[in-house]
This record gives structure tokens, C-alpha cells and sequence, in this order.
């Protein structure tokens, strides 16, 4: 085996902290390095954009050939840049722990507006060339003006400083690993639940020769074995598609360790410029999980929808429906009175369940000093952010329980005030220890309102335990329709009907209804998976 070992990289300030990265990691182990750095097609290409060229090997081609031809021991990539299928010849001796995967917006912070989504104000100019990213981001503001965008990432920063775009998108993950202050800019990083990343996303790929037993021995203690398992499910999702960073396929799978679950959402347009379908899937085993969620987005069929919230004049929901054939009739079946209260007492945390309790908490205007704020989900905190109110805490299961728990334990001795629904079920307060931490605080009262002919739809999402209510108090459930529940309250107050939801919402969000809807919809004998 030679010594020093030749690590081949790219010779962009991100390759080389990746190359460096590793050598650091072989080093201390007692394996010199030195780098090679290797200038590749993509490097050298000016007149293609990223979008046709990540993923497809131009940025991966000439650091293989080099590996193969034994001018280096070990080549270290962004995992999301190898093609799916791999060099003959050459493996992955190793994955690295994965990076936030997140995507990061940057924002001129005389171009924010944070009551909109992601804080872009109406119109603005946003910098990316994935085609991913385009489909994803119009499905939320169908307004924002996109532009193609190329370089490494200090570049891009720096275009977005000289103010030839109001802001950029680019992955979390190298801005990280690079120390770069953005603090000049306004930052928002959605959680990859909602805007879904690149498979493979945050993630570095160590590649040896296939025959270098030695080499790929002195890497099994740096490869990561639940990285590659997630790594290698998200791959063979875009695999089967057929796709590299062309095809606007967003892949996140993840793995909790509690339940032992793995779960992949998948996002995917036939084209920059079209809205996205997606969808949900899980499963104790992995191997089955990238077939199962092809073969499900595959056979989405468009069907009549009905939910039962107010009509929003836009929202993600609605255009990636609409824009997939769906149709969707939107209607609450309950209405809101504001009831009327004093004074707050003193607290450190004011805890939200629903964007109602946020919406008449806020209406009566009291007088609030330095708490933080908490929400069960990102829809309660979007609506929270409409008061110019931002969550320093943000439940992201569906199941209330497990967020009240998650939160109790962040909370620990402080008091936490609860603005709440009259008779509420009060599942977050339940889960503190100390009943002396928890203040309650009702703001609103919900009445039934189910006027009118029982919608004629094919898939019903109800999105509350009262709304679930109102409906049986009037309506019957036909055997031809599916329902849908928003959070695991919703579904057990459809079981008390004998009712049991086809799919139940991944997230408390547009997306986790969009990725249920979807899922519901499709021709899909291999089961849904999602509840």
C-alpha cells in the first residue's frame, strides 16, 4: 500500500474541506495523505447549468478515472454528485455521518417579509439552477422569479452581496463545513420534511478500488453504517426513476430509533417549471421502501378532495393538487368565537396547538413581555409568524403525545402558558410531570357549522377531532370514499365512528396533506404505508 496516501478531490474550497476532512480523519489514524487535486468537466464547462450537470457525473469522471488508473488511493465526493450506478471497478469504502441536509435560503434583509412564506417578499428574484428547488419553492409562492445561478458556494454568496438576486437557495450543508457567516443576510432552512433535498444531500462518499482489500479495511471504522442504509435508499429512489439532478426528484429518508421505523417522503416534477406530486412511505425494513414509493408516486391518479379548513385563497396544497388534475373544495365545518380574557400570568413559554388559538390569543392584543414561543407543528408556526412571532420550538411528530413529551423536557421547571380551545384535550399539558407548570388559558370556543349537502369528494381530509364531529352529526361515510387525519387525535375521534383513515398526515403542514392526499390517490396494491 503507498504511503503517503493520494486523496484526489475537486479544488473548490468545498471539495478540498471534504478532501481535508477525511485526510484529517485517516491521519490521526495513522495513515499519511496527500491531496491531489483533479480539474473535472463540470469544473471547466461555463455554458451548462449545474441543474444538467450534478448527478450525472461531470463533477465525478475525471476523480474516478484517476482512482482507476491508480494516480490516487481514495477519492472523496459530495455523495449527491455520484451517478447512481456505479463505476465498475470502483466502491464506497465509506459514508460519512450526514451534514444537516437542509436547504438554506438567504435573503436580502431589505427583501424580507416575514409574513410570507419563507420571509420572500412578493416577487422577489431567487438564485438556483436545480431544478428541484424550482418546482418545490413555485409550489409554495408561484409569485417569486427564479434565476439560473452558477459557481461553488462562496460565489453564489457572493452574488447574492452584490444584489444581483434578492435570494439564493443552496444546500445548508456546505455553508457549515465551511464556517461562512451569513449573518449579514436574513436565513430561513425549511425543514427537509417540507422542501425535500437532494438524495444523498449533507452526505460525503470515500471511493477506493473495488480490489483494495487493505484500503477498504483501514476505512470500515469512518463508514457510517445507518448513514449508508439512509444514503443508499434515498440513491435507489432516484435510481429508479431513472433520473439524476435533471429530474426534479427531492428524496429524504430517515430512521427512528425508538420505533424502529425507517421512512422515506419523496417529492417529484416532470419538469422545472411543473408542480411536484410526493408522497410518504415506512417500514421496519428499508429494502423495500424505494420500490414501494416509485412505484406509489407512479400510480397517483387524480381524484376529487375535500378538506375541511377555510378556503385559502393560495397555498401549497392547492397548487400541487390542482396542478396534478385534483380538484379540491375546501370548507370548515366548525366556526370559531373568540372568548374573551385578562392578563396574562407571568410564564416563560406560551405553547400554541393550532393556528386558531395563535390567531385569538393575538386578536385581543395582550400584553406579552420577553417569553419564547412553542407550536405543535410548522402550520401553528407559520400562522405565528403573521404577529411577527418566531417558534423557538416547533413540534414535528403528528402524534401530540410525543411532542408534549419532547417539549416538556425543553420546558423542564418553567411555567408554560397554553392558549386553548374550550374543553381542549389538552395532550400537550398532559405529558408535564408537574401539573404546576402548566397554565391554561382558553381564547376560543368551537361551534359545529355543517350546512349544506355533504361534499361530493372522493377523499376527505379532516383536520380536526371537532371537524370530525360536525361531519357524523349531519353526514354519513361512504365505502367509496377515503379519509385522511391531520395528527393522531383526528384519527382516533374517526375510529369512535367506526371509520379508519386510509392515511394519516406524515407532518402538520400542507405537505404532510399533500404527501397523504397523493398517497391515497394511488393505484398502489403494495400497501400505502402511511398510517
Amino acid at each position: 500500500m503507498r504511503s503517503p496516501l493520494i486523496i484526489g478531490t475537486r479544488g473548490s474550497d468545498l471539495a478540498l474541506w471534504q478532501a481535508n476532512y477525511v485526510k484529517g480523519l485517516l491521519e490521526e489514524a495513522g495513515h499519511p495523505c496527500l491531496l491531489k487535486v483533479i480539474k473535472t468537466q463540470g469544473d471547466v464547462m461555463k455554458d451548462l447549468s449545474p441543474d444538467k450537470m450534478e448527478g450525472k457525473g461531470f463533477f465525478t469522471k475525471e476523480v474516478e478515472e484517476a482512482l482507476l488508473n491508480e494516480e490516487t488511493d481514495i477519492a472523496v465526493h459530495s455523495f449527491k454528485d455520484l451517478p447512481t450506478e456505479s463505476t465498475k471497478g470502483l466502491i464506497i469504502g465509506a459514508v460519512s455521518e450526514r451534514e444537516d441536509p437542509s436547504e438554506l435560503l438567504l435573503i436580502l434583509k431589505d427583501k424580507v417579509d416575514e409574513k410570507r412564506k419563507f420571509s420572500l417578499k412578493e416577487g422577489a428574484s431567487v438564485g438556483t439552477s436545480s431544478a428541484r428547488r424550482k418546482s418545490q419553492m413555485l409550489a409554495f409562492r408561484p409569485d417569486i422569479n427564479l434565476s439560473d445561478m452558477r459557481g461553488n458556494v462562496p460565489t453564489r454568496i457572493n452574488k447574492l452581496r452584490e444584489r444581483i438576486y434578492d435570494a439564493i437557495i443552496i444546500a445548508s450543508a456546505g455553508v457549515e463545513r465551511l464556517g461562512i457567516d451569513v449573518s449579514e443576510f436574513h436565513c430561513e432552512r425549511p425543514e427537509p420534511t417540507e422542501l425535500i433535498p437532494a438524495p444523498a444531500q449533507g452526505i460525503l462518499a470515500i471511493q477506493v478500488r473495488e480490489n483494495d482489500k487493505n484500503l477498504r479495511e483501514i476505512l470500515k471504522p469512518f463508514d457510517s453504517v445507518s448513514v449508508r442504509i439512509i444514503s443508499t435508499l434515498e440513491r435507489k429512489v432516484l435510481n429508479l426513476f431513472q433520473g439524476g439532478c435533471q429530474t426534479p426528484v427531492g428524496v429524504f429518508a430517515d430512521y427512528n430509533e425508538e420505533d424502529e421505523l425507517y421512512s422515506v417522503r419523496v417529492a417529484k416534477a416532470a419538469a422545472w417549471d411543473k408542480m411536484p406530486v410526493s408522497a410518504y412511505s415506512s417500514s421496519n425494513d428499508p429494502d423495500q421502501l424505494a420500490e414501494r414509493i416509485v412505484h406509489k408516486i407512479n400510480k397517483i391518479k387524480p381524484a376529487r378532495v375535500f378538506i375541511t379548513r377555510k378556503h385559502r385563497k393560495e397555498s401549497y396544497l392547492r397548487n400541487v393538487l390542482q396542478g396534478n388534475g385534483f380538484s379540491l373544495e375546501e370548507k370548515t365545518l366548525i366556526e370559531m368565537v373568540p372568548i374573551t380574557f385578562g392578563l396574562i400570568p407571568s410564564c416563560e413559554w406560551i405553547f400554541f396547538s393550532s393556528k386558531h388559538a395563535v390567531k385569538y390569543f393575538f386578536e385581543q392584543q395582550p400584553k406579552i413581555g420577553d417569553q419564547k414561543f412553542a407550536c405543535v407543528g410548522k402550520a401553528t408556526a407559520d400562522a405565528l409568524r403573521n404577529y411577527g412571532k418566531r417558534a423557538a420550538f416547533i413540534g414535528s411528530s403528528t402524534d401530540t403525545r410525543m411532542t408534549g413529551k419532547q417539549f416538556a423536557s425543553l420546558a423542564g421547571s418553567a411555567k408554560v402558558l397554553f392558549p386553548q380551545a374550550k374543553e381542549s384535550l389538552k395532550s400537550i399539558q398532559q405529558q408535564f410531570v408537574r401539573s404546576e407548570n402548566v397554565i391554561n388559558l382558553v381564547v376560543y370556543e368551537t361551534l359545529k357549522k355543517n350546512d349544506g349537502n355533504m361534499p361530493d369528494a372522493d377523499v376527505v381530509v379532516f383536520t380536526s377531532p371537532s371537524n370530525v364531529e360536525a361531519w357524523f352529526e349531519r353526514y354519513t361515510f361512504s365505502k367509496d370514499k377515503k379519509a385522511v387525519a391531520m395528527g393522531d387525535a383526528t384519527a382516533h375521534a374517526l375510529k369512535k365512528h367506526k371509520i379508519f383513515p386510509a392515511a394519516l398526515s406524515d407532518t402538520f403542514d400542507d405537505t404532510g396533506i399533500a404527501r397523504a392526499v397523493f398517497g391515497v390517490s394511488s393505484d398502489d396494491p403494495m400497501g400505502n404505508g402511511s398510517f
